[in-house]
């Protein structure tokens, strides 16, 4: 089964509101989760269904849906709900079976391997009632025999259904849609396919295989597997962390090293509070750099120990950067930790400095004073009268598996 929250963000942030005592119901109204245009995140990242109707989308400018709606209501998105009731749902799975694989953050499959077509369509029914009743939000919910048939079952009509596509069904419910419909087919791909009179799924299947692997290479070949519901991979369930990133669009080009440097900080705060919180020590720290002209680099660095200090990759990161940065203005920055090692007693470094153990020691006491009173309650002096925020970053994508072709 694939579980998709429908408009996720949207729909975590109404339940939210009302869990505070908040009486409206951003849900009837027309409204989106957008992102603040003052820091240059100004973009629709959740839609209501009157919002719909007024043919606002999901990723244009909140400029752009405020003139198709001139009274259209904008949040600010709130990644710490959203996280939470992300986890949540998945904890709520787990009731019903332990092999849940998250695909995203409002998304994940569910498999079951020892029911039938009829108890497996039941069964989803009874999920999705039992998410609305206990959370208060909607889900769709597809059905089918591998993953692939699964998720796209779950787009076949929103909000709050259940749907199927076995593999006895794909000629009827499959192959008359759109051939953008299909997973891994974007909207670059969807053109080149409507030049050659391919404009169905089905009109995919039909054609000639050579020809697709010809003109498309190996993605042409996925896509006609697709087409024909062939999906081989398996079910991952949870995988363990394999890297810890964060980053941040900044609200105005950075051109000073000094302010980089505080901007490094605020973003490695998260980044190795999380890589504690996982239980992990990284070996290998990464900075990407993304400037005014959009063009982007990163560079990553071995480290000669493992560590979860936040002041030993906080020092690193800024040395990696000066060593990258030729002064061009930076418009968004993003550390990232890897090559983690997972283990209750750290190795002990025979290098390491008098300073640097007492800053794990500290950073630990940190964790636990933000866990309990809240990610503000301890913050650094040099945040404390300033405009720069002590944590940025988003929600903590390194949690979700990555939307790849491989499902």
């Amino acid at each position: 089964m694939h579980i998709d929250v429908n408009s996720a963000f949207l729909s975590w942030h109404a339940t939210y509101e009302k869990q505070i005592g908040i009486e409206r119901d951003i849900r009837e109204i027309p409204s989106v989760i957008g992102g603040n245009e003052k820091s240059r995140h100004g973009i629709v990242l959740a839609k209501s269904l009157p919002a719909k109707k007024f043919n606002i989308k999901t990723g244009e400018s909140l400029f752009e849906a405020r003139q198709k709606c001139p009274n259209l209501l904008i949040v600010l998105p709130d990644y710490n709900v959203y996280t939470k009731a992300s986890k949540k749902l998945r904890e709520f799975l787990k009731t019903f079976t332990p092999d849940v694989e998250a695909f995203s953050i409002d998304e994940c499959f569910i498999r079951f391997t020892d029911i039938d077509r009829e108890k497996a369509i039941n069964l989803a029914y009874l999920i999705k009632d039992r998410i609305n009743e206990i959370f208060g939000y909607t889900v769709n919910i597809g059905v089918s025999e591998n993953k692939l048939l699964a998720k796209m079952a779950g787009d076949f009509e929103k909000p709050n259904k259940c749907h199927t596509c076995f593999p006895d069904e794909i000629k009827k419910k499959l192959w008359p849609l759109p051939v953008e419909d299909l997973f891994m087919v974007g909207r670059k791909t969807k053109q080149k396919l409507n030049k050659i009179g391919i404009h169905t799924i089905g009109d995919l299947a039909n054609y000639d295989y050579n020809a697709i692997s010809a003109l498309f290479k190996s993605h042409g070949r996925l896509i006609y597997d697709y087409s024909w519901g062939k999906d081989d991979s398996e079910f991952k369930g949870f995988e363990q962390v394999k890297s810890v990133g964060n980053s941040s669009t900044l609200r105005f080009d950075v051109t000073d090293t000094e302010t980089a440097h505080i901007i490094l900080l605020s973003l490695v705060e998260v980044t190795a509070w999380r890589l504690r919180e996982a239980g992990a020590f990284c070996r290998v720290i990464s900075v990407g750099i993304k400037f005014s002209d959009f063009f982007y680099i990163s560079r990553q660095k071995k480290l000669s120990f493992f560590t979860d200090c936040t002041n030993d990759i906080y020092i690193n990161m800024c040395k990696l950067f000066d060593a990258i940065w030729d002064k061009k203005p930076i418009r968004q920055l993003g550390v990232y930790v890897s090559d983690l090692e997972f283990r209750a007693v750290k190795q002990i470094n025979l290098f390491q400095s008098n300073f640097s153990k007492k800053s794990e020691v500290l950073d630990k006491t940190i964790d636990k004073i933000r866990c309990r009173y809240g990610d503000n309650a301890i913050i650094r002096g040099m945040f404390a009268n300033s405009d720069f925020q002590p944590l940025l970053g988003g929600y903590p994508s390194d949690e979700y598996i990555g939307m790849s072709s491989i499902l």
